[in-house]
């Protein structure tokens, strides 16, 4: 039955919902044939009753799908559902649709559809297509109903219901405002969803909310159905908006089902996938891991034993802790202990958990029924290292070279005795090496890297420095794979810092902090190094903002961690914080044995504990440091970074002395690197700052060659030292400047010279503000400008007044601003 077009109703003014609404509320008179399309729980429903409400309002009766043909004119007809409707009923409403003048909404899920609702939607044209709220939308309901709710908790709804209007309505109805945490009521309300599913697309879910893949061919293999029935479940699913656009099941749904879903159903669909993914080589790591929480999943059970070992596998590298639970709930489904101890071990290692891991380590040692027994050895020598007693892991990296071998023993071994200073020791043990397994990415890095650690007490500081980043470079391809006493990344980036070369330094802590090598056990330890680079500039914002948030962390971080902190303190002049940071040195430094790796810390906290007048507890580690350099022959590259922190602690102390002893003895190692040509100049130069001869353009020039070596903070030290010390008013602002530029810092403006608003203070009030940002004490600043340090004090206290500073810290940060300096 045909029909002009005439006699059609308009079109809708838009495709949306709000489009409809208008038109209707606008005009109920006029003819309106339109389908609303959505999947279940996008409101199809409630659409329909503002549309039913829109008429009654209007004097418009509303009729429904049982309305006879010939009385579809009387009144608006509103369908819901029609995909639930009876053939008959369909073509009525075709019929209905085809009427001049009618008004007809009908509203119908995605499918499956009968073939005549698929003609009555050809009568109905373009559908109204509903979608899911928006965060926007979603905030907006949240606010009526809960109050003001944060934009992070309505991401993780919108995140957890797809946007569905209603699962979002179920999780707001019962929800705590701001708890991000679905409610069991609210979950509890899907049981009609799946009962409406039926028990083929029951199952299907319940498969796809373990891990199954929702594919027709692979879910009907997994449950014994047809693929025709999987398809039409999965039909089902799609149009019960329990799914989102690729089909993975909402999680909030997902949750639902798991919740719902008898424990003896989802175990059984659960075996039958686990032992799928097991036959193909798949992961089974979703699969089990909620099975940690059910009693009846660790009874003993061959399939399941085998599933947790592996999952425990899978886990061990970003997962540690739910590594060990696998493993336990492995042997509690029948594996045996032996089988899983050593990776037990290695996942409290990784996890961080060192005690624990020590202890399941010698357990598995001296346990000759533990098939993987060097695991064992491998996770003890570790452990022993990042506690600080590298000599202990190099004696059980050595002691497990041919007994229980593994990747890079022999080399780990050398490393650890090269770094306590025994060195004919480890030559013997390099010298005996023999073919002990293949050469992987591995060995052969710690290989390179035993090569790298003797060349550089033994030879080039450049070859050495060479052969290391090679060896960390080899090491990436293992990543966060491997467990071992140290990395190459974080040697060579020690050997570097040692000599000067930051840029080698910074890019291989890079490319290791990238790729994750070394495992969570050993990313604190490349971020703490990293963090050293900023504090080498002086930029001790960086410095702090780059250490790692660690709760608990080892002696070998620990003390690397309490070094960086005092640096600080000391470059900031936070003489509070410098001592707050003395108790934490002095226990970090009492748990770690000194070794060749520890001499970047142990010689900023000598420099501290020199400010702080407080160096007796510090001298024993530092004469066991040089008694170690000596058993190696003093090596320029480790012995010349301590050899100038202890000068520097000299200066401090003004011990003119001991500071031409330490000027001495790096004028020897000049010629090894830059850095060591850098230092050795700026010695002389301090002597003769100490002495009180200040020569402008040396000091200058001594200044700038630290800053090219690589301590840029070092090189302004000196340079605003030697500013304080001069008795040329025109020297000293010039090295000032010279001191601000090493740091990066800006040249002062113009104010300090004369004009604006430092014009508060006289001549003689600047000079004292200077000194004091310098960090002069007011005894020091006295004897500089040749008067008694009351009057210095005096002066602070009218500059404080004049500028309305509250407090000293407020002075000196105001007094920064006036002369143009920062902290």
């Amino acid at each position: 039955m045909n029909h002009s077009t005439t006699s059609r109703p308009a079109a809708l003014p838009d495709g949306h919902a709000a489009g409809l609404r208008s038109a209707i509320t606008a005009d109920p008179a006029r003819p309106v044939v339109a389908g609303i399309q959505g999947a279940g729980g996008y409101g199809k429903t409630a659409l329909l009753e503002q549309l039913a409400r829109a008429y009654r309002d209007a004097g418009v009766a509303v009729l429904d799908a049982s309305t006879p043909v010939d009385r579809a004119t009387e009144g608006a007809v509103l369908v819901d559902d029609a995909h639930r409707l009876d053939e008959p009923v369909l073509v009525g409403l075709r019929e209905i649709a085809r009427q001049p003048g009618a008004r007809l909404v009908v509203a119908y899920r995605p499918g499956p559809r009968p073939a005549a609702l698929g003609e009555l939607i050809g009568e109905l044209g373009a559908p109204v297509l509903l979608s899911g709220l928006t965060r926007e939308d979603i905030a907006e309901q949240a606010r009526r109903t809960l109050g003001p709710v944060s934009a992070e908790w309505v991401a993780w709804l919108h995140a957890q219901t797809g946007g569905v209007p209603r699962y979002v309505n179920r999780v707001l109805a019962v929800t705590d405002p701001g708890r991000a945490e679905l409610p069991p009521r609210a979950l509890d309300q899907f049981q009609h969803d799946f009962d409406q599913l039926g028990e083929v697309g029951w199952e299907c879910v319940t498969a796809m909310a373990v891990g199954a893949t929702p594919h027709p061919d692979l879910l009907a293999a997994l449950l014994d159905l047809t693929p025709a029935a999987v398809s039409s479940a999965l039909l089902a699913v799609r149009a019960g908006g329990l799914v989102t656009a690729d089909d993975a099941l909402l999680p909030i749904v997902r949750a639902a089902a798991l919740r719902l879903t008898p424990w003896e159903r989802r175990l059984r669909v659960t075996r039958r996938l686990v032992e799928t993914q097991l036959a193909r080589g798949g992961s089974v790591l979703p699969l089990v891991s909620p099975l940690l929480e059910a009693e009846i999943a660790l009874l003993p059970e061959a399939t399941l034993a085998t599933a947790f070992e592996r999952a425990g596998d899978e886990a061990l590298r970003d997962a540690p802790h739910l590594a060990r639970r696998l493993f336990a709930a492995a042997v509690s489904a029948g594996a045996p202990v032996a089988s899983v101890a050593a990776r037990q071990a290695r996942a409290a290692a990784v996890a961080g958990e060192l005690d624990e891991a020590l202890r399941l380590a010698d357990q598995v040692i001296v346990d000759e029924t533990v098939p993987d027994r060097e695991t064992g050895v491998q996770v003890a020598a570790s452990v022993l290292a990042h506690r600080g007693l590298l000599e202990r892991s190099a004696e059980m990296c050595r002691w497990s070279v041919g007994r229980l071998p593994w990747p890079g023993d022999r080399a780990f071994a050398a490393v650890g005795l090269i770094g306590v200073g025994r060195l004919g020791d480890a030559d013997e043990l390099l010298d005996s090496a023999d073919d002990s397994g293949p050469p992987t990415s591995m060995s052969a890095a710690a290989a390179q890297l035993a090569a790298g650690v003797r060349e550089s007490v033994v030879g080039s500081a450049t070859t050495a420095l060479s052969t290391l980043v090679r060896a960390a470079s080899l090491s990436e391809s293992v990543g966060r794979g491997i467990l071992v006493p140290d990395t190459p990344a974080a040697i060579a980036a020690l050997v570097a810092l040692h000599c000067g070369e930051l840029d080698v330094a910074q890019s291989t802590l890079d490319r290791a902090i990238e790729s994750g090598t070394g495992g969570p056990l050993l990313r604190a330890r490349h971020r703490l190094l990293a963090a050293w680079l900023p504090l080498l500039r002086g930029d001790t914002v960086t410095a702090r903002a780059k250490l790692p948030a660690t709760s608990e962390p080892a002696a070998r971080d620990r003390l690397l961690a309490t070094a960086i902190e005092a640096g600080i303190a000391s470059r900031d002049n936070d003489m509070a914080a410098l001592a707050a940071a003395r108790g934490q040195a002095r226990q970090a430094v009492a748990e770690h044995s000194v070794d060749l790796f520890t001499l970047l810390p142990l010689g900023e906290l000598v420099v501290a504990a020199a400010r702080l007048r407080d160096q007796d507890w510090i001298s024993p580690y530092l004469l066991e440091a040089r008694a170690l350099l000596d058993r190696l022959g003093n090596p320029p590259l480790w012995s010349c970074m301590l050899t100038w922190k202890c000068l520097q602690a000299a200066v401090v102390l003004e011990e003119l002395d001991d500071a031409r002893r330490y000027a001495t003895e790096l004028d020897r190692m000049a010629g090894h690197t830059p850095l060591s040509a850098a230092m050795a100049e700026a010695a002389q130069v301090w002597l003769r700052i100490l002495a009180g001869q200040v020569d402008h353009e040396e000091s200058e020039r001594a200044a700038r060659g630290l800053h090219a070596a690589g301590l840029a903070w070092d090189g302004a030290r000196l340079a605003g030292q030697a500013a304080i010390r001069t008795t040329d008013r025109r020297a000293m602002l010039a090295l000032l400047e010279c001191a601000r530029a090493l740091q990066g810092k800006p040249p002062r403006p113009r104010a300090v010279r004369g004009s604006g608003e430092s014009d508060l203070l006289s001549e003689r009030e600047k000079e004292v503000a200077e000194l004091v940002l310098a960090g002069l004490t007011y005894k020091q600043v006295g004897k500089r400008l040749f008067i008694s340090a009351k009057t210095v004090e005096h002066h602070i206290s009218r500059i404080k007044q004049r500028l309305g500073a509250t407090s000293r810290e407020d002075l000196l940060n105001r007094l920064r601003e006036l002369l143009g300096q920062s902290s």
